[in-house]
C-alpha cells in the first residue's frame, strides 16, 4: 500500500511521496506530512556493516515508495559520492564517554543541508519526468545561511530548474554571504533583503499560497517548488543519519543493538529533529530528543509551557542559522500531537499567524515526553566551545556548540547518563571568528584572519568550501526590502508586468 502524504491542514489534501516533492509546499499553507510511519526492518546486525548509501536505499524505499527502486539508486548514488570528504558520509567522533558527535558537514558546502540537497535535485527532476511535468521548476527557498548554499549547490545548471533564494542581508556570517555571492550557475539566483529569516521565510510561503501568482507563473510555463525542510523530499533524507549514527556505534562496540540512546539537535526551523522524531517512530531506540536553541528560545518556551510565543524580540546571535522564531516544521509535529486532525491543526497555525501565538490543548503526551528542550545563551555557546577543545582538542562550530551546552545542562537537571550523539551541523571554518575568538580569546580578526588561526588551532585542513573564497568573485549583489521580493522573483522569471 503506497504512503499517503496529507497536507497538515486539510484532510482531503493527500498526494504520494514524489508529488509532494514537486510541490513542496500544500498549496493550502500546509505541509505534507505521512499519516502512518512505514514499517522499517532496522536489524542492527546488518545494518551495522552497510555503508550510508544501503542505510539510505532502505529509508528512502519506505518513506518514498512510489520511487522504483532504480530511480532511488540513481539518486541516492548521484547525491552521496565524493562531493563528501569522507567515505563514511557523516562519521562519528568521540568527545567524552557519553557523547559523540555526528559530522553532518563533509559535504560540499560544509553545513548539515547538505545531507539532503545533495539528493533533492536528483529526487526532484525523477519525480518531474514521472509525471511528465512539461514546467520549469522554480525553487524558492528563504535561508538563514546553510540551506540557501546548499540548494544552489544541488541545482546549479540543473536542467528545468531555476533557483532563487532570499536571505536576511546582515544575519548570516561573512563566510556564509560569501558562499552564496560567489555561486555559479546561470539558473541560481541570490537576494539580500533587509529583514530578519522569518520575514523572508513569511514571504516566501505567502508567494506559495497566492493563487494568482501560481496562475501567473504556469501561464509562463513555470511551477514552484521549495528546498526548505517545508519539502517531504528534505525531511526524509534527514532520517538516514540517526539511523546510520546509532548502526554504526552498535559497530564500534560503543553501545549494544537495543540500547537506548539519546540525540541533542541544534534547532531553528525544526526540521532536523523532527527527522530524529521519525526515526524513533521506525523504531529507532531514542530515549530523549534533546531539542536544543540559542537566545531566540521560542522551542524551549513551548516545550516546557505548551504554549508556543513568537510575540517576542528576535535576537542576531552567533549560530545565525537558529536565529529563527516562527519554527516551520514544528507544524508537522503539531498534526501529530493532535492526532492527525488537520482541522486543529488549522485552527493552532491560523492564531498563531493572526495572534502570534497558540497553546496546546488535550495532546498526545507520548510524543511530548520525548522532547526536552532548553538553550544555550552567547556566553554558555562560547563556553562549551573552549570547553570541548580543552577536554578533547575538538572545535565545534557555534550551532553544535548550542548543543552540547544544552546537552550539558540536561545532564546536571535530570542525571541521565544515557549516551548522546549531538549533532554537529556545520564546519567551525563557517564561523571561524567566533570559534577563534572562543578558544583564544582574540576578538578582533577578520573572517579570514580567523580562518588561518582556526586552521593552527584545530590542525584540520581547509575544507575546499572556503579555500579560495577570500578571491572569489562575487555574482550576486541584489539586495531588497522585504515588499519587493515578489518583485525580484518576477523580475528574474521575465514574468514582470
Amino acid at each position: 500500500m503506497t504512503l499517503t502524504y496529507q497536507s497538515t491542514r486539510d484532510a482531503n489534501n493527500t498526494v504520494t511521496a514524489s508529488q509532494a516533492i514537486l510541490q513542496g509546499l500544500a498549496n493550502d499553507g500546509g505541509l505534507y506530512t505521512p499519516t502512518r510511519m512505514p514499517e522499517v526492518n532496522l536489524d542492527m546486525a546488518v545494518l551495522k556493516d552497510t555503508s550510508y548509501q544501503e542505510v539510505a536505499k532502505l529509508i528512502l524505499s519506505a518513506f518514498l515508495d512510489d520511487f522504483t527502486s532504480e530511480e532511488l539508486d540513481h539518486c541516492i548514488a548521484s547525491a552521496y559520492d565524493d562531493k563528501f570528504d569522507t567515505d563514511a558520509i557523516a562519521p562519528l567522533v568521540k568527545i567524552s564517554d557519553d557523547q559523540y558527535n555526528l559530522e553532518l558537514f563533509r559535504g560540499s558546502t560544509i553545513a548539515f543541508k547538505d545531507m539532503a540537497l545533495s539528493i533533492l535535485p536528483h529526487l526532484m527532476t525523477t519525480a518531474a519526468k514521472k509525471h511528465g511535468l512539461d514546467k520549469k521548476i522554480v525553487i524558492l527557498t528563504a535561508t538563514s545561511g546553510d540551506t540557501g548554499k546548499a540548494a544552489m549547490a544541488g541545482f546549479a545548471d540543473v536542467p528545468g530548474t531555476e533557483i532563487i533564494v532570499f536571505y536576511p542581508r546582515d544575519g548570516v556570517s561573512k563566510v556564509q554571504e560569501l558562499q552564496m555571492t560567489t555561486q555559479t550557475g546561470e539558473n541560481t539566483h541570490v537576494v539580500a533583503i533587509d529583514g530578519n529569516f522569518d520575514d523572508a521565510q513569511t514571504k516566501v510561503k505567502e508567494m506559495f499560497n497566492d493563487s494568482a501568482l501560481r496562475d501567473k507563473l504556469a501561464a509562463n510555463g513555470f511551477q514552484f517548488s521549495s528546498a526548505n525542510s517545508m519539502n517531504i523530499g528534505r525531511l526524509v533524507p534527514q532520517i538516514v543519519y540517526y539511523v546510520y549514527a546509532y548502526a554504526q556505534l552498535v559497530k564500534s562496540g560503543e553501545i549494544v543493538a537495543g540500547e537506548v540512546l539519546n540525540f541533542a539537535v541544534p534547532t531553528g526551523n525544526f526540521g532536523n529533529i523532527l527527522a530524529a522524531f521519525y526515526a524513533k517512530q521506525i523504531g529507532l531506540p531514542i530515549g530523549k530528543l534533546i531539542c536544543a536553541s540559542n537566545e531566540n528560545n521560542v522551542l524551549t518556551d513551548f516545550f516546557n509551557t505548551g504554549t508556543y510565543d513568537k510575540k517576542r524580540d528576535f535576537k542576531v546571535t552567533s549560530s545565525p542559522s537558529m536565529d529563527i522564531l516562527v519554527s516551520s516544521n514544528l507544524e508537522r509535529l503539531i498534526f501529530h500531537l493532535v492526532g492527525n486532525n488537520s482541522e486543529q491543526t488549522l485552527e493552532l497555525m491560523t492564531a498563531l499567524s493572526g495572534e502570534g501565538q497558540y497553546s496546546l490543548g488535550d495532546v498526545d503526551r507520548g510524543i511530548l515526553d520525548l522532547f526536552a528542550a532548553d538553550f544555550a545563551t552567547e556566553a554558555e555557546t562560547l563556553a562549551e566551545i573552549k570547553r570541548v577543545y580543552d577536554a578533547a582538542l575538538y572545535v565545534e562550530d557555534p550551532h553544535t556548540a548550542v548543543a552540547s551546552a544544552v546537552h550539558q545542562k540536561y545532564k546536571t537537571k535530570t542525571g541521565d547518563q544515557t549516551k548522546t550523539v549531538i549533532a554537529s551541523t556545520a564546519s567551525p571554518y563557517k564561523f571561524p571568528v567566533v570559534a577563534v575568538a572562543a578558544i583564544t580569546g582574540e576578538t578582533d580578526l577578520t573572517d579570514f584572519e580567523a580562518l588561518e588561526q582556526l586552521h593552527a588551532i584545530s590542525k584540520v585542513a581547509y575544507p575546499a568550501a572556503v579555500d579560495g573564497l577570500e578571491t572569489a568573485p562575487v555574482r550576486h549583489k541584489t539586495v531588497v526590502s522585504v515588499a519587493d521580493m515578489q518583485g525580484a522573483v518576477e523580475r528574474y522569471l521575465t514574468i514582470a508586468d
